[in-house]
C-alpha cells in the first residue's frame, strides 16, 4: 500500500465507520452574540465553497467571521474530508459524477448548453455574469463525486453538530437548501434562522407549519433557464404559503444583475454577504 514498503493483507469483512461529517470552526476575537453561523454546501461542492472564490478573493466563511459570527464550515456525509463508504459493500450505488460542460451551464454561467470549452477565450457565458468566467477550470477543481441516496444520513449528522454546538443560524446552497429546511421542521429548536442561496428544491412532504425565520435568495438570469424557471415557481408560492417566516429576494428585483447560482463566488459576493448579513442579524 506504500512505495517502498512491505505487503499489507486486507480483509474487508468486519466494522466499518460510516455517514461522518468532518467541522471545522472559527471564533472571532469579538462575538456579535448571536450564536453558531453553519455553513452547508451543495450537491457535488464541499466546505471549500465558503472559503475562497475561484479567483481567490475571501470567501464567505472569512466575510461572517469578520462579522462576528461564530463559523463552522462543514462537509457533508460523503464530501470532502468526511470520506464515503465502501462501494458496493455498504453503499449499494455509485457517485453522480458532474462534468465541466454540465456544471457551467446547469449554474448559470454558460447561457448554452454547450457554452464551456477548454480554451477560455472560447467559453459564452450570460453578457451580464458576474462569475469570474476565467478562472472557472480553478471551481472545477473543488467539484468531487457525490451520492443522491444520502440526504437522510445529512440531516442526521448536521442535527447531531447542532445538538452539540447549541442552537444555530444555517446558511445553504442549492441540494442543502431543502435538507436545511427538513432540518428546522423536524428540530425546531436547533435553527435560529436559515439563509437559503438558491435551494435547488423545497421539504419533503411540504410541512404544514414552518416557523422558522427563513430567506431565499435568488441570482440572475433565471428567466432563461426552464429548470429555473419552475424552481422560482415552487419557491415563490412556498414562500407564499409561509409569508410569516419566509422571504423571498430576488436580487434583481434588487437591481442587482447577472449573479449565477454561485453567487458566494460571484465578483459581487461581498455585496450579497452583505445583504444575508444583514438580514440574518435582525432575526430575532
Amino acid at each position: 500500500m506504500s512505495e517502498g514498503g512491505e505487503p499489507v493483507s486486507i480483509n474487508p469483512n468486519g466494522r466499518y465507520a460510516v455517514e461522518q461529517m468532518y467541522v471545522q470552526y472559527f471564533l472571532p476575537q469579538e462575538p456579535n452574540g448571536l450564536g453558531p453561523l453553519v455553513f452547508w454546501h451543495g450537491g457535488g461542492m464541499t466546505g471549500a465553497a465558503w472559503e475562497t472564490t475561484p479567483d481567490g478573493r475571501e470567501g464567505w466563511a472569512v466575510y461572517f467571521l469578520r462579522r462576528g459570527w461564530d463559523v463552522y464550515v462543514c462537509d457533508a456525509v460523503e464530501r470532502g474530508r468526511s470520506g464515503f463508504a465502501p462501494v458496493p459493500d455498504i453503499w449499494p450505488e455509485g457517485p453522480v459524477i458532474q462534468t465541466e460542460n454540465d456544471v457551467y451551464a446547469r449554474f448559470r454561467i454558460g447561457n448554452t448548453p454547450d457554452s464551456y470549452d477548454a480554451d477560455p477565450s472560447k467559453r459564452s457565458a450570460y453578457p451580464d455574469t458576474r462569475f469570474p468566467v476565467a478562472h472557472f477550470d480553478t471551481l472545477s477543481l473543488q467539484m468531487v463525486p457525490r451520492w443522491t441516496h444520502t440526504n437522510q444520513a445529512m440531516v442526521a449528522a448536521f442535527r447531531a453538530l447542532l445538538t452539540r454546538i447549541g442552537k444555530a443560524t444555517i446558511i445553504c446552497h442549492s441540494q442543502s437548501g431543502p435538507l436545511a429546511m427538513n432540518l428546522a421542521t423536524q428540530a425546531p429548536d436547533l435553527v435560529r434562522a436559515i439563509a437559503a442561496i438558491e435551494p435547488a428544491g423545497l421539504p419533503t412532504p411540504g410541512p404544514e407549519i414552518y416557523d422558522t425565520p427563513t430567506l431565499i435568495v435568488l441570482g440572475g438570469n433565471i428567466a432563461a433557464d426552464p429548470r429555473w424557471q419552475q424552481l422560482t415557481r415552487k419557491l415563490s408560492a412556498f414562500a407564499k404559503r409561509h409569508a410569516a417566516t419566509v422571504e423571498l429576494m430576488r436580487l434583481e428585483s434588487l437591481g442587482i444583475r447577472g449573479n449565477s447560482h454561485l453567487m458566494m463566488m460571484d465578483d459581487n459576493s461581498d455585496d450579497i454577504a452583505h445583504l444575508v448579513d444583514n438580514w440574518l442579524a435582525a432575526r430575532p
